[in-house]
């Protein structure tokens, strides 16, 4: 469907792969650009992550494309989308001439490592320039940096992948999370006395270093501590890489719900145990740890799904 645009507009661009500090500073700059130039606020996103048109593999999704939308537009912006496939081989000139006519950009704002245009040719500077003789207001934003290093979406990817799930989450606006159905597994957490909600990882999600978290549960509008398991339970064996989850005082069918879970801090590795008692004494040992973690965290409770793109 052709997206109607007709009034002018200030446009955050990049790939937005996550919403982390970075993007804040952006985003920060297409509102003021807005507000002082009386504009209407956008992102420009493409359909397609570039390297999956270009190398036939992305890398995994920190954040979905719904919930990326959905953050951005209670934020006030609107979302607008470009495809990849067809813009790709635009030469700069031409996809700085299409900011104006397609998107009607009076003001644009972008980071300092901004890349556009066939072969990535193009770019921070070179879109001041363009844009500066079409008459489009260019802002670029210095780079957001954490503990003396630039912030990223691929260092961010890095941190979930080891478990630091800290030092990603310092880095994000908003702390990972994945909210996926819940789906039956084999009730043999039910018998131990730890029932667990079973949720498998969507093929291009990211899908955070294997063990057991301390982490938070969003259902219904409330907050739970739990404690969740990533990985294929190596006591019980299963083939298929999920998360298990333990919701702390809670009791309840969750089959078919959708389940927001925020792993917040590394526990243990995944381990073997002897027997079923065995693996009972240590979910009884990670549910202590899980509540003394999170009375502790004050990212935890409500705090754990709050952030801000301002």
């Amino acid at each position: 469907m052709k997206q109607q645009i007709t009034a002018p507009t200030a446009l955050a661009l990049g790939n937005f792969d996550g919403l982390h500090r970075g993007h804040a500073l952006v985003l920060q700059g297409v509102k003021h650009q807005a507000q002082t130039m009386g504009l209407q606020p956008g992102v420009l996103l493409f359909d397609e992550h570039p390297r999956q048109v270009l190398t036939g593999q992305a890398p995994p999704l920190l954040m979905g494309a719904e919930e990326k939308a959905r953050r951005l537009r209670d934020a006030g912006f609107r979302v607008l989308t470009l495809s990849f496939r067809k813009t790709k081989d635009l030469s700069p000139a031409a996809f700085a001439d299409l900011l104006g006519t397609q998107f009607h950009a009076a003001a644009v704002c972008c980071g300092r490592n901004y890349r556009f245009g066939k072969d990535a040719a193009g770019t921070a500077e070179t879109l001041q320039t363009l844009c500066d003789s079409r008459g489009i207001t260019v802002q670029i934003v210095d780079d957001a940096r954490y503990k003396g290093a630039l912030i990223s979406s691929s260092r961010i990817r890095r941190a979930i992948e080891n478990g630091e799930m800290e030092t990603a989450n310092a880095m994000l606006l908003f702390p990972f999370s994945y909210r996926l159905p819940v789906v039956p597994g084999d009730k043999r957490g039910r018998t131990l006395g730890f029932p667990t909600a079973n949720q498998f990882f969507l093929p291009r999600m990211i899908r955070p270093r294997a063990g057991v978290y301390a982490s938070k549960v969003l259902l219904n509008g409330v907050w739970y501590p739990a404690v969740t398991n990533i990985g294929i339970r190596p006591t019980i064996g299963t083939e298929t890489f999920r998360s298990e989850t333990c919701i702390l005082g809670f009791s309840g069918d969750l089959y078919g719900k959708m389940l927001e879970v925020f792993p917040l801090h590394y526990l243990r590795e995944e381990q073997k145990f002897k027997d079923l008692a065995a693996l009972r004494t240590a979910m009884e040992a990670d549910a202590a740890a899980a509540k003394e973690v999170l009375k502790h965290d004050e990212r935890s409770g409500e705090a754990a799904g709050q952030g801000s793109l301002l």
